[in-house]
């Protein structure tokens, strides 16, 4: 499998590909990757994902791609295995916003939520109250 636990060394590239598909990456520090995971081919980092964890609630953020990866399951293993690291984590629900993968994330069981319905602790993460715009849709899985 290419997905492996986000380490130090890899911050330039999770940051590089986070603006390169114009996704917040201002906030993503090596504290920050301590939850991330990334999608590793021989040509480098292809993919992330990362994870915010509220106690029983968690958010799901950074889900990116490289163009060059699309179509071959990493979006869908990212995600996967994000999910299994949240629930191995004692969450229960799990929280993201997107502006371009509504269908997506529709598809693997997420529902749209109205944001003035989420958690106090998602409402107050740096992507709800500035970094993606208040157009941005709100989308929520159970995990148990």
């Amino acid at each position: 499998m290419n997905i492996q636990p986000a380490k130090s060394d890899d911050l330039s590239e999770v940051r590089a590909l986070l603006e390169t598909e114009r996704l917040p990456a201002s906030d993503v520090d090596e504290r920050a990757l301590e939850r991330f995971l990334i999608w590793r081919e021989p040509s480098g980092v292809s993919g992330v994902v990362g994870l915010e964890l509220y106690g029983n609630v968690a958010f799901l953020r950074s889900l990116v791609v490289a163009r060059h990866a699309r179509g071959s399951g990493a979006g869908a293993a990212l995600t996967q295995a994000a999910e299994r690291l949240a629930a191995s984590s004692g969450v229960d629900d799990l929280y993201l916003l997107t502006m371009t993968a509504e269908r997506f994330f529709s598809a693997r069981g997420y529902r749209n939520v109205d944001r003035r319905d989420a958690p106090p602790s998602i409402q107050g993460t740096t992507q709800f109250t500035g970094l993606c715009p208040s157009s941005a849709v709100l989308m929520m899985k159970s995990l148990r």
